[in-house]
C-alpha cells in the first residue's frame, strides 16, 4: 500500500494492510513499501476490529442503497434502476405512443416503479442479517475478491429471503398502487390485437419483483464501489479507530 505524503488509504488497502498484519501475510503491492508508521498503526488492530469496521462500513452503504430507493420516486427518477415496460409488451408501447396515447404505457411504468418503492424498505432488515452473520472468512473473500465481491455476498446471502419477503408485498403494492388497472387500461386503449401480441400472459407481481432485485442489488453494488474507492466517512468510533489509524 503506496503512502506519500499524509498516508491514506481506501477502504480496501486499510482492512487488508490490518488482516495481513495479524494473519502474517504479505503484500504484493509494487508501488512502494508501507512505511514503519503505517505497518505500526494496522498492527494495533486486531482481526476483530477489521471484521466489525467491514461490517458497520457495509451496513451503512446497503442502508443508504435502501434509503435511496425505498422512497417516493427512488426507483421511476432513477434511470439506473427504473423499472421498464415489459420486453414483452415492447409492441403495445411502440403501438400506443404512435397512436399518441402513450399516456397510458406511461401510467403503467409510473404505477410498477412506485409498487417496487414500497417494497424496498423491507430489505433492511435482510441484509443487516447477512451482515450480522458475516465470518472472518466471508470478510477476507471480499477485500480480496473483485469489487462487487460485498454485493456478490449479499446476494448469495439474502437474494432468496428478499425475493420470498417482497413478492406479496409487491403484490399489494400493486394493488394499491394501481398496476393492474393501468395495464388493463393501456391493453384494453390497445384494442383487441394486444392479445394476439402475448398480452395477458405476463406475470407482473413476479416481473416488478425481479426488478426491484435487480435495482437493489445495484445499488447496493455502487455504495460498494464508492466504500471502496474512497475513504470511509468517520462517523463512529469503530470507524474513527479502523481507518483513523492510516492518517496521521
Amino acid at each position: 500500500m503506496a503512502v506519500s505524503g499524509p498516508a491514506r488509504a481506501d477502504l480496501t488497502d486499510v482492512l487488508k494492510s490490518v488482516l495481513e498484519a495479524n494473519t502474517g501475510s504479505s503484500s504484493t503491492a509494487t508501488a512502494s513499501t508501507p512505511t514503519a508508521t503505517s505497518v505500526a498503526a494496522t498492527t494495533t488492530l486486531s482481526q476483530t476490529d477489521v471484521v466489525a469496521g467491514l461490517k458497520e462500513a457495509l451496513a451503512k452503504g446497503a442502508k443508504d442503497a435502501v434509503a435511496s430507493l425505498g422512497k417516493d420516486g427512488g426507483f421511476l427518477n432513477n434511470a439506473g434502476v427504473k423499472i421498464p415496460m415489459p420486453d414483452s409488451m415492447a409492441t403495445i408501447d411502440k403501438a400506443l405512443r404512435s397512436l399518441g396515447q402513450g399516456k397510458y404505457a406511461d401510467q403503467f411504468v409510473v404505477a410498477m416503479n412506485q409498487a417496487a418503492e414500497k417494497a424496498v424498505p423491507e430489505a433492511a432488515g435482510i441484509l443487516s442479517d447477512a451482515i450480522r452473520d458475516m465470518t472472518l472468512e466471508d470478510a477476507q473473500a471480499i477485500l480480496k475478491g473483485p469489487d462487487d465481491a460485498a454485493t456478490q455476498y449479499f446476494r448469495k446471502k439474502s437474494e432468496a429471503k428478499l425475493a420470498e419477503r417482497f413478492k406479496p408485498i409487491v403484490s399489494q403494492a400493486t394493488d394499491q398502487a394501481g398496476v393492474t388497472y393501468a395495464y388493463k387500461k393501456m391493453v384494453k386503449k390497445a384494442g383487441s390485437w394486444a392479445g394476439l401480441l402475448g398480452a395477458g400472459n405476463e406475470d407482473l407481481d413476479g416481473y416488478v419483483t425481479q426488478k426491484s432485485l435487480d435495482g437493489l442489488f445495484k445499488m447496493v453494488a455502487e455504495e460498494e464501489k464508492n466504500i471502496r474507492a474512497n475513504p470511509v466517512a468517520r462517523t463512529t468510533d469503530l470507524l474513527k479507530k479502523v481507518f483513523g489509524s492510516l492518517s496521521k
